[in-house]
Formats: structure tokens, C-alpha cells, sequence
């Protein structure tokens, strides 16, 4: 028997469903798409750009070059825009975060003396892989292909340059390394100070969230970025100009895939003793957005958010991941610069000894604050070749090429700034392996530039040890 019809008394206390309208279902896609994963849109941009930027220089569309060369440049812009408040700020906070942290200067240390054991690693394996291939031979590039820098950097430009003349031109000529000098500065005034300054502290972290908020609406556009970034890379350069440098590029590539994905891990289980896929599966989606930023600053609030929830304390971590981007560049202050160097020796026909490969070594792990985790290595670059005595012109040849190498430089130096306060938290036994061991892959959008006292998670301090 069929039911009976519902009567009107039967329905009284029913909500009747919405009835479905066919024009409702355009707009129901476009939601889906947006709410594709992070990976997806950046993917889909890195397909895109590639399609774009051959369609440009094989039909020779100079309108397509331009546009696509203006949507990258806006794209760094805005994120170079919020570097120096950011950075400032940052640095402030963090610093006197640590006064809520026990053992703060031995965290401090540690977290210092894993940035150098990284970097000397990272150098190594880059020699190791410079020496293997000889980069710098049958590529056809001579020294006459080479242009000298409009500055060079030198050791008293860097150890003089640490100081500013004035509180302004840090902040207008974007020069980050006296930035952080000026935020270490005012974040040990602050705890000097004690209840005086709370105000001032208030505002600060007031201004970084603020900031924060900024950057990640920034940090939305990056498949759009992409799209512009890698289209005018292959409309601008081609295949023949990457093809000269192909053995160059694939040593880059090489030497950070083996420090990402093969000295991380072995970190991660013999000394931090977790299962590496957990670190990557929890960092990736601040490896993916350094890769096309190309910017560690940048990538920082997200950075420092999978590193929160990979177990890290927030106190700890508002510390050493701003002193990381600032100061731990694996890829543009290790790995780079050791193969460069051989890459212009090779080219300019200087033979290079142990005595300077020592000093690339010394150059890598002391000065790459240099790189104060901008886009792009040419002062880390010019600092190298200026300490071994090899001509400035060898920094041209590698200009050409140096937004194909930057990618992958900029994910191995996230990769490294996450994994080093993994390491010092599990050896300091203040990593928290539960949250550890769930960390997932989870899409970039539950990231959303906010993290306040409320939000996050209970944070532990570092207990004495003896």
C-alpha cells in the first residue's frame, strides 16, 4: 500500500526543504573550484605559466611576455612590501617570547649551533657535487659573457653594514640585515624595561598580526603569481639559454633535493628520533609556497604555523623561525654559492684549492645572514667570490638563470628553517609527539594569517635540565 498524502496538519510542524533552481548550480562550481586544495591551484598555475610562457616566445606575443612579466613582478612586490615591517616585528616578538620560555638562552644556542651543522653539511655535499661535474665545463659561456655587478659585497660592507646610520633607510632600501639588527635591539630594550614597556609590546604584536593578515591575502594570490613567475621564465629565457646551464641547474636542483630529502630525514631520525614523512607531510604546505615565492620572509607566518603544528612550542617557535629566515639559507647560502663558485672558477680558468674551499665553507656558514631570506642570492653570491678573489663578472653569467635556481633554493631553506626547531624541541624533550605524529598534509587555507593566545594550542616550557 502506497502511504498516505501528508495532510497540511502534518506538515505544520515540518520546515519544508528548499526547492533546487537550476540557476544555482554555476555558482555551486565556481565554490568548488575555490575551494580546490592549495596544491592543486599551484600546480594548475605552474601548468598554466609553463603553457603561457611557450605560447609567448614561440609565437613571439610580446603582450603576453609584458603581462606576464607585470603579474610577477606585482605578485613579489606585495610581498616585498610587507618584508620590512614584518621582519621587524617578528624579530621583536619573538625575542620577547623567550622570556616566557625556560632555559631561553640554551635554546637559543642550540638552535644556533643546528643552523651551522646544517649549513656545513649542505656546503659540503654542494662541493662534493661541484667537483663531480665540473659545471662550468662545455658550456660555451666565456668570461666576455659575464658582467660585473654594480656592488659587490665584502666583509666590511657586511660587518659594517649591520649598523644603521639612520632608522629610515633600512626600511626604504629594504636592507633587512640592519632591520634585524634594530628589532634585536628593541626587543632586549623591551624586556630590559619590564611592565614600562607592555604598551609598546601590545602594539607590536597588535602590528604583526595585523601584518600577518596582510601577507596571507598576499599569499592567496600565489597561484596567480605563478602563473606570471614561471610564464616570463620560459618566454624570457627559453630552453637554449637553461639548456647552457643544464648541468649547473640540475647540480642545484641535485644538491637541495639531497639536503631536503635525504639529510633532513636522516636528522630527523637518528638525532630528533621522529618519522620524517610526518615532518614533511606537516611542512609541506610552506615548502610548496616557498618554492613559488621564491621568498623565506614571505613564507614566514606559514612557516612558523606548521611548525606549531608539528609539536613546537609557539613560544619557542615565534623565536626561531624569524631568526631562521632571517639567517638559516641551506640552499641560496650553502648549497649555491659552493657550486657557483666552482661553476665561475671553471669558467674564468682560476684553480680553486682545500685553502678555498675552506673559506666557502666559513663564508656559507657565517654570512648567510647576507641573504636575510629575500628573493634571490647575488649577495651571498658577490660575498663568495669576493672572499676567494674570482672576478665579480662571473656574478652576471649566473643572473640569467638565477629565478629557475631561486625556486628550489628558497623550498630547501623553509624546509631547513622548520626542521631545525623540530630538532632542538625533541632533544630539549619539549616536542609535543602527539601532535607530531598527527600532523597532515591538510590544505594552506586552514592557515588563515591569524593565530591568537586563544587559538592556539597549550604551549609547554622548557624544563631545567641537567
Amino acid at each position: 500500500m502506497s502511504a498516505n498524502p501528508a495532510t497540511p496538519a502534518d506538515k505544520a510542524g515540518k520546515p519544508e526543504k528548499p526547492e533546487k533552481h537550476e540557476q544555482r548550480e554555476p555558482s555551486f562550481r565556481i565554490s568548488k573550484y575555490l575551494k580546490m586544495p592549495f596544491w592543486a591551484q599551484i600546480l594548475g598555475g605552474l601548468v598554466l605559466g609553463v603553457l603561457l610562457g611557450w605560447i609567448a616566445r614561440d609565437q613571439d606575443v610580446d603582450w603576453l611576455v609584458t603581462t606576464l612579466s607585470k603579474v610577477g613582478d606585482t605578485f613579489i612586490g606585495l610581498l616585498k612590501l610587507a618584508v620590512a615591517p614584518l621582519v621587524f616585528f617578528a624579530i621583536l616578538v619573538s625575542i620577547t617570547n623567550l622570556r616566557k620560555v625556560n632555559n631561553a638562552a640554551r635554546l637559543a644556542t642550540r638552535t644556533l649551533l643546528w643552523f651551522m651543522i646544517t649549513s656545513l653539511i649542505a656546503v659540503a655535499i654542494g662541493l662534493t657535487i661541484g667537483l663531480l661535474t665540473n659545471p662550468g665545463s662545455g658550456t660555451g659561456l666565456t668570461p666576455k659573457d659575464g658582467k660585473a655587478p654594480d656592488h659587490a659585497g665584502s666583509w666590511i660592507d657586511f660587518l659594517t653594514g649591520i649598523i644603521p646610520t639612520d632608522v629610515i633607510t633600512p626600511f626604504t632600501e629594504l636592507n633587512v640585515l640592519q632591520i634585524v639588527f634594530m628589532a634585536a635591539v628593541a626587543g632586549i630594550a623591551v624586556l630590559k624595561i619590564g611592565d614600562k614597556a607592555q604598551p609598546i609590546l601590545e602594539l607590536s604584536e597588535s602590528v604583526l598580526a595585523l601584518l600577518q593578515k596582510a601577507l596571507w591575502w598576499v599569499i592567496k594570490l600565489s597561484p596567480i603569481g605563478t602563473v606570471g613567475l614561471i610564464g616570463f621564465a620560459i618566454a624570457d629565457y627559453g630552453w637554449n639559454l637553461i639548456s647552457k646551464y643544464a648541468t649547473f641547474t640540475a647540480d642545484i636542483y641535485i644538491g637541495c633535493a639531497l639536503v631536503m630529502f635525504g639529510v633532513y630525514p636522516l636528522l630527523l631520525a637518528t638525532v630528533a628520533k621522529v618519522n620524517p614523512l610526518q615532518f614533511f607531510k606537516g611542512a609541506w604546505p610552506a615548502i610548496q609556497l616557498a618554492f613559488v615565492s621564491r621568498s623565506s620572509v614571505g613564507t614566514m607566518p606559514v612557516t612558523q604555523k606548521v611548525t606549531e603544528r608539528l609539536g613546537v612550542p609557539k613560544e619557542y617557535t615565534s623565536f626561531a623561525v624569524p631568526f631562521g629566515a632571517t639567517t638559516k639559507m641551506d640552499g641560496c647560502a650553502a648549497i649555491y654559492p659552493s657550486i657557483a663558485a666552482i661553476f665561475v672558477a671553471q669558467i674564468f680558468d682560476v684553480n680553486l684549492g682545500i685553502k678555498e674551499y675552506l673559506l666557502i665553507a666559513f663564508v656559507s656558514v657565517v654570512g648567510s645572514a647576507a641573504t636575510a631570506g629575500l628573493t634571490g642570492a647575488t649577495v651571498m653570491l658577490t660575498l663568495t667570490l669576493s672572499t676567494l678573489g674570482l672576478p665579480m663578472e662571473g656574478v652576471g653569467l649566473l643572473l640569467a638563470i638565477d629565478p629557475v635556481l631561486d625556486m628550489m633554493r628558497t623550498a630547501t631553506n623553509v624546509a631547513g628553517q622548520a626542521l631545525v626547531p623540530v630538532i632542538v624541541a625533541a632533544r630539549e624533550k619539549i616536542l609535543d609527539h602527539e601532535a607530531y605524529d598527527s600532523a597532515s598534509a591538510s590544505p594552506l587555507d586552514e592557515f588563515d594569517g591569524t593565530d591568537t593566545p586563544e587559538d592556539a594550542a597549550p604551549s609547554r616550557a622548557v624544563p631545567a635540565t641537567v
